[in-house]
């Protein structure tokens, strides 16, 4: 169906409305519905609702993991001696002993003559790729690497687009031992080297460009920038993307993908995975660095296993075969989460190009054509949807949805109220938040509890969250800061090149000693219904993609009529967002438009769009505090309309005369932040 479909009102509803309850048929089909049965069946455990299981999912962590590993059929070619040698974070050692490995585990769910995954971009139709060519080539790839000398621990880093190679190179390095890490063609050079210069890797795959919003990107200088300040690559792959490219390669060491798939077939019965320890890294996801380099954040086989497992089948309620789709890039956290739905026998559909080319509902006739199960992205997806005017129950064939998940910013309860409205009446809206760090979601979607306006559901088993208070009290139906209480196994291994720890234990463990604090402003009710009202730290959230401020400082400071800067980030009602650039000019100097656009240009050249601010404003001076340190977090509040004398101690500055510009700013702009202004 196609043509111009009327905005629908919006909905008046209140925060905890419910919106929708699941029914008893249902609920019996469920994947929690049967775990509990075989909780109650297999170790005599019988829980009336889910925070009674909830609780005893924390209060007794390795009674619950253990029943995690049992219930998935966690194979191990060594068995653990334990299941947790003491419970203290960070240091906390889960299932030692273990050897297995991540890509088996995914690999072992191959059926020959069936789809593992579908796929579609700007320029391809919705297609699938078969199981037997995933794995297949999953095989023939570890082979080569191994043949070309690449071991256990070995780091591979990819620099693709999210395509199934992306995929098939993951799990190739995977089954060997080796450590990947990946970034979206959209980084421009140096955003990239911040990331795997760090982890001086032996491989890189590589398309030479990409498409979106209808136009190529030919990324070929980037790529030899790159190549170049990589001392330690043996290997480079690459996917030919750009146009007129794919005859000859980029460097001396490069082979094309389809020469290195050149190769006699790898038969899974011959194919033997590296069988590493619980905690050996498996990839790294790079996270904001708000002061230095981003962090390199290591998960470990083991912990991702359990806590994907978990959390796709209970959470999120993934059922073999179905097709499954979040919108996402390769380098951010939500690719990982769904490669892994491959591991539960779901069905990922991946998408690359702009979600709303060559029209805003192209995503919703993907989620028709492939028949998904299951749909995620962005709230500020729904402003998109709102704009246009698409109503996507009245376009489309949406019968075999069932779930639908936005995520990577708070979700308010009219943004909840309309997909009810406009997409299915008959909709679990699967809200949850968490991230990078941990690789999960912390609080979560629960398919066997209603959907209430603007609340995710509860705590995601397994994980003691709290909201504590500037004193480290655990609070109730008030905002504070999220916390972790008790380790969780798919917490970091640790950050790359962070030896001494010292970096890790400053993330997450300095302002409550033994607490895990996230960075989040949070608020949990009574019956645990859970609010995240975005960040109380100083990372840039952008549609779910953190950010380091640092970034953007590192770009400014080659801007020579600038002296100093100041970024923040603002989460806005209907998912979206504001992110002002402060600069303090260098004497002399003029903020003029060209000025501006230049300092753009160079972000997106050098980062990626994201890293683009909404508005760049001239201000006298930058607010630091008496050590130096620049008050983000201050100016921010100011920004959301905080009183100045509740938001900064003026006497801990050294330029206390310096916030009233900023809240002349916040005055000015209104609380809506027009960013047309």
């Amino acid at each position: 169906m196609s043509g111009t479909v009327e905005q629908i009102p919006a909905r008046k509803v209140q925060e905890g409305d419910v919106l929708w309850t699941p029914g008893a048929a249902w609920i019996a089909q469920c994947n929690l519905t049967h775990f509990m049965q075989w909780l109650a069946r297999e170790r005599q455990l019988q829980f009336d609702d889910y925070a009674a299981l909830w609780r005893w999912s924390t209060s007794e962590l390795e009674d619950f993991w253990q029943a995690i590993w049992d219930y998935c059929d966690i194979r191990a070619s060594t068995p653990p001696t334990a299941v947790l040698t003491e419970r203290k974070m960070p240091g906390a050692d889960w299932f030692p002993g273990a050897r297995l490995n991540f890509a088996e585990h995914v690999l072992r769910n191959e059926r020959p003559g069936t789809d593992a995954l579908f796929y579609l971009s700007e320029q391809m139709p919705l297609q699938g790729f078969a199981w037997e060519k995933l794995a297949g080539q999953a095989r023939i790839v570890a082979t080569e690497l191994r043949r070309r000398g690449v071991r256990a621990g070995d780091r591979v880093v990819a620099y693709l687009p999210n395509v199934p190679e992306a995929m098939a190179a993951m799990l190739a390095a995977a089954s060997i031992g080796a450590i990947w890490a990946s970034c979206s063609p959209d980084f421009g050079s140096q955003g990239v080297l911040d990331r795997f210069a760090q982890l001086a890797p032996k491989v890189l795959f590589c398309a030479d460009g990409y498409r979106y919003n209808g136009r190529q990107f030919d990324r070929r200088d980037e790529l030899r920038a790159i190549i170049g300040a990589l001392p330690s690559l043996e290997l480079v792959v690459e996917l030919p993307q750009a146009e007129g490219a794919g005859a000859v390669p980029l460097v001396a060491q490069s082979v094309f993908w389809s020469d290195l798939l050149d190769r006699p077939p790898v038969p899974a019965q011959d194919f033997v995975f590296e069988q590493v320890p619980f905690s050996h890294p498996l990839w790294v996801l790079f996270s904001s660095g708000t002061t230095g380099l981003p962090k390199a954040i290591i998960h470990g086989h083991g912990g991702i296993l359990l806590e994907m497992n978990k959390t796709l089948r209970f959470h999120h309620d993934f059922r073999p075969g179905e097709r499954v789709f979040f919108y996402t890039t390769t380098g951010w956290v939500m690719w990982n989460f769904m490669l892994s739905a491959l591991m539960v026998g779901a069905c990922p559909v991946l998408y690359d190009g702009n979600p709303a080319y060559p029209s805003p509902d192209v995503l919703w006739k993907m989620a028709q054509d492939c028949g998904a199960s299951f749909f995620g992205a962005s709230p500020s997806y729904v402003d998109i949807m709102q704009k246009a005017g698409i109503v996507p129950r009245e376009r489309f064939d949406l019968s075999a949805l069932r779930a639908l998940m936005p995520a990577g910013s708070p979700v308010s309860p009219e943004c909840t109220a309309w997909f009810y409205d406009a997409v299915k009446a008959d909709l679990w809206v699967a809200t949850g938040s968490g991230g990078t760090d941990c690789c999960t979601g912390l609080v979560a979607s629960v398919p066997i509890l209603p959907v209430r306006a603007g609340e995710i559901q509860a705590p995601a088993l397994g994980v003691a969250v709290a909201a504590y208070d500037a004193q480290g009290r655990s609070v109730v139906d008030q905002v504070g800061e999220l916390v972790i209480t008790l380790p969780m196994p798919s917490m970091p291994v640790g950050f790359w090149g962070d030896t001494d720890g010292s970096r890790y234990r400053q993330s997450y463990f300095e302002e409550f000693p033994g607490v895990w604090r996230h960075g989040d402003y949070f608020r949990i009710n009574a019956r645990l219904g859970c609010f995240v009202e975005g960040r109380s730290d100083a990372t840039l959230n952008r549609h779910g993609v953190r950010i380091g401020t640092a970034e953007i400082y590192r770009a400014l400071a080659s801007i020579k009529e600038v002296a100093d800067g100041l970024i923040v980030n603002l989460d806005l009602p209907g998912g979206r967002f504001f992110m002002p650039l402060f600069v303090k000019m260098a004497p002399g100097q003029q903020l003029t438009a060209e000025l501006q656009d230049r300092i753009r240009a160079h972000l997106r050249r050098e980062y990626t769009p994201r890293h683009v601010p909404d508005r760049i404003v001239a201000m006298p001076d930058i607010p630091m505090t008496l050590t130096g340190k620049k008050m983000e977090v201050p100016v921010r509040r100011i920004l959301m309309g905080v009183a100045p004398e509740t938001a900064a101690n003026r006497s801990a500055m050294l330029n206390p005369r310096s916030l009233d510009d900023y809240v002349a700013f916040a005055a000015t702009c209104g609380p809506h932040y027009d960013q047309s202004a």
